[in-house]
């Protein structure tokens, strides 16, 4: 606690000295100009969202920390005038200069804001600036003035070509940003004419563009409402054409596959032709252009796609000109890591080969092979005292729908992979040897106008095999009558486990939902019956005299981004898990069984140092595997900010817990009451430093507990009341975000 208070203590002198030292940085303001110290927006109508408008300010004041201090600035102002020091220019480059207010670039925002409120339908807005000085500080006002609200009270159109008019008529009773009664909103106007141009382009219209679509509005009735004409201009093939014509159809006379410079090209035709939504013979198709385009982007061995169009002389056919640069085939990359797994430090390293074009159809393989070493301390009673693990990875990937009974204009449709893959894995440990062998078919696709993304294991086949365990391990904790362990003894079997599953993604860049569901062993367990199989003397049906495990499961991750500015964003996630075993098991697989606590998890605890329920581990080597559950809640908090150059900070607060559905006697307190479980909600604080380099991200994050539920006595129990660092401090390193 005196280590604790003694740096905390430090760290609030440090700031203190750093924000009186941004009193002083008016030093660096000219004689005759401000430092913008603040923006406000106000707007005379309470309904009215005026920090809507936020983003059109365009001089910020200096950036703070956590969107309170500003240390940027503080750290600036500790400099010097003198820039010939080392010191001062170390400090400036490290700071943030102070913003000298600029009346034109207020006056500008003045304008975009009046300028943004008639967009949004408020015709008759106005924006006031007011100016408050102190000393050589000054703070600026915007006053919004929205006045009434406009709305279409009539909608005309006004189409110049017979062809367009008929559909376009017929299309525009289904369009919801020009009916009447809406807003009279400029922008709505604008996505219109987006909208019109994007169907026309996609009906044939090749020279058609957003220009030849126009709008007139009359309020000279002199209410509230707007009479909107919808102009459509005829086509002009230059300027001197004053009357104009119907707009031309183009139709796609054929499509031709070029290599690129100095490339032969190695990818099959029916290849090229199923990555192509353009086809000869029909109407020129700006959606299917688009779509080809992202149909080669997504195959690896594609570099870049270049799709040009060429008109037919006198005719309205297109030639089409696919050219395409490859990448090399096949790579080679080696990648060395660090491990530490409970103090145990270790080294890792990988190799892995990829083709890129394995049978001239854009297939991917690739071959990984890793080895890992870790020297394991605190272990008596066992020979030796390491960690080895081999492990081989094998995936072929095929850009395409593998399947039967799909329709050929299905596949060609859909934008999908299918991979196989195999593994296996051999662990030497000191207590037991593991093997490891795994078989998977899955298949991804998305939708990307939806944003979804999807995913589906049709089957994932894994044999767990021990081939050797230790006599002291098998004595210590599989067969002793007085610490035999259900749940241990389980996961140190030779074990089936065969599963489908489908894991659905949505994600528009604020809100980020993921669902997964997953079962396995029914079609096994169906199979035996029917086949009248016996069961072994545990009750279980087996496969090659190796029980294979019966559950399913369920995962939702939610998460919620909130961006007040480019430097500061909060952040709030939440991810519940249910997991049930049935019929052939009684338990959970450890692979597929929850655990809190971790860099990714509740970051006051080690990882599985956490749970279930008020279960109080024992810090054995072997308890980590009782500190697993078959349920999981967990909500987390994180406030990001940038603090300079590359470095980014944060703060957060973690509240969950991982529960048992059964209640097992190695678990005492784990099974989930629904009474009693809020009661066992654990929560941690904590700091944390990120060093962003754009192409990844190096975290760092100190968390202390706050409500410990493994402990009914206060000390430990509400540790944020009596916090012990030593005891309740967690410090963890990864690579990238949490969340």
């Amino acid at each position: 606690m005196n280590w604790l208070y003694r740096h905390f203590l430090s760290f609030a002198i440090c700031g203190m000295i750093i924000l009186l030292a941004g009193c002083s940085a008016t030093k660096f303001v000219p004689d005759g100009k401000y430092m913008l110290s603040k923006n406000t927006i106000v707007s005379d109508q309470e309904e009215f969202n005026a920090a809507s408008l936020n983003p059109y300010i365009r001089q910020n004041a200096n950036s703070k920390w956590f969107s309170l201090i500003k240390i940027p600035l503080g750290v600036y102002a500790l400099s010097g005038t003198d820039t010939t020091k080392w010191r001062n220019r170390f400090l400036q480059r490290l700071g943030e200069a102070p913003v000298i207010f600029d009346s034109l670039q207020a006056q500008l925002t003045c304008n975009d804001l009046t300028i943004a409120m008639q967009n949004m339908g408020h015709l008759h807005a106005s924006t006031e600036m007011t100016l408050k000085t102190k000393g050589k500080k000054l703070k600026a006002k915007y006053i919004l003035h929205p006045r009434e609200l406009y709305y279409i009270r009539n909608v005309e159109l006004d189409i110049q070509d017979d062809n367009i008019r008929e559909f376009l008529t017929k299309d525009m009773e289904n369009s919801n940003l020009l009916n009447e009664g809406k807003i009279f909103s400029i922008d709505n106007l604008d996505a219109e004419r987006k909208r019109i141009t994007s169907l026309l382009m996609s009906r044939g219209y090749y020279h058609f563009h957003k220009d030849f679509i126009q709008f007139s509005a009359d309020t000279a009735k002199n209410d509230k409402g707007v009479d909107v004409t919808l102009h459509l201009l005829p086509y002009r093939v230059n300027e001197e054409d004053v009357k104009g014509r119907p707009h031309p159809l183009y139709t796609v006379r054929s499509v031709n596959f070029v290599s690129g410079e100095n490339e032969e090209m190695s990818l099959r035709q029916k290849t090229l032709e199923n990555n192509t939504a353009i086809q000869a013979g029909k109407l020129f198709n700006s959606n299917d252009l688009q779509k080809t385009y992202n149909n080669f982007a997504r195959l690896q061995t594609v570099k870049y796609t270049n799709i040009r169009f060429t008109e037919i002389p006198d005719s309205q056919l297109l030639d089409c000109n696919i050219q395409i640069s490859l990448n090399k085939p096949s790579s080679l990359s080696f990648q060395p890591e660090g491990t530490n797994t409970a103090g145990d430090f270790g080294a890792a390293a990988s190799l892995t080969y990829s083709n890129r074009n394995l049978f001239k159809g854009a297939e991917v393989f690739s071959l990984q092979l890793r080895g890992a070493y870790e020297a394991i301390t605190q272990l008596e009673g066992y020979q030796n005292s390491n960690f080895m693990e081999y492990s081989a990875e094998a995936k072929l990937m095929f850009p395409r729908f593998l399947a039967p009974f799909l329709s050929k204009s299905f596949k060609r449709r859909s934008t999908a992979t299918s991979e196989l893959s195999f593994g296996y894995d051999l662990q030497n440990r000191p207590e037991f040897h593991r093997r490891v062998f795994s078989l998977a078919w899955r298949y991804r696709w998305n939708a990307p106008k939806q944003r979804m993304n999807y995913r589906l294991d049709l089957f994932d086949l894994n044999y767990v095999f021990m081939p050797w365990i230790s006599s002291t391990f098998k004595h210590d904790y599989l067969d002793s009558v007085s610490n035999r362990n259900a749940i241990l003894k389980y996961n140190y079997e030779d074990l089936f486990i065969m599963k489908t599953g489908l894991t659905v993604t949505y994600n528009n860049g604020t809100h980020a939902i993921r669902t997964s569901i997953e079962t396995s062993g029914n079609l096994l367990n169906a199979a035996s019956y029917f086949l009248g199989q016996k069961k072994n003397d545990k009750d279980q049906y087996t496969l090659f005299n190796i029980a294979f495990a019966q559950y399913v499961k369920f995962d939702f991750d939610y998460t919620r981004m909130f961006q007040f500015d480019k430097n500061n964003q909060l952040v709030f996630h939440g991810a519940l898990g249910f997991a049930y075993p049935y019929s052939n098991s009684t338990i959970l697989p450890f692979e597929k069984r929850y655990f809190a606590g971790g860099a990714n998890s509740m970051r006051g605890w080690s990882v599985r140092g956490l749970g279930p329920g008020k279960y109080k581990g024992s810090h054995g080597r072997i308890d980590f595997i009782n500190q697993t559950g078959d349920m999981k809640l967990e909500m987390n908090l994180e406030y990001r900010t940038k603090l300079f150059w590359k470095l980014y900070g944060a703060a957060f607060i973690d509240a969950g817990n991982i529960w048992t559905i059964r209640n097992y006697a190695d678990q005492p307190g784990g099974q989930f009451v629904l009474k009693d479980f809020y009661k066992e909600i654990a929560m941690n604080y904590g700091f944390g430093i990120r060093l962003n380099f754009d192409y990844f991200i190096l975290r760092m994050d100190l968390g202390m507990k706050a409500i410990n539920p493994a402990y009914d006595y206060e000390d430990e129990h509400w540790a944020i009341l009596h916090p012990n660092f030593s005891r309740d401090y967690s410090f963890h390193f990864a690579v990238g975000m949490p969340f």
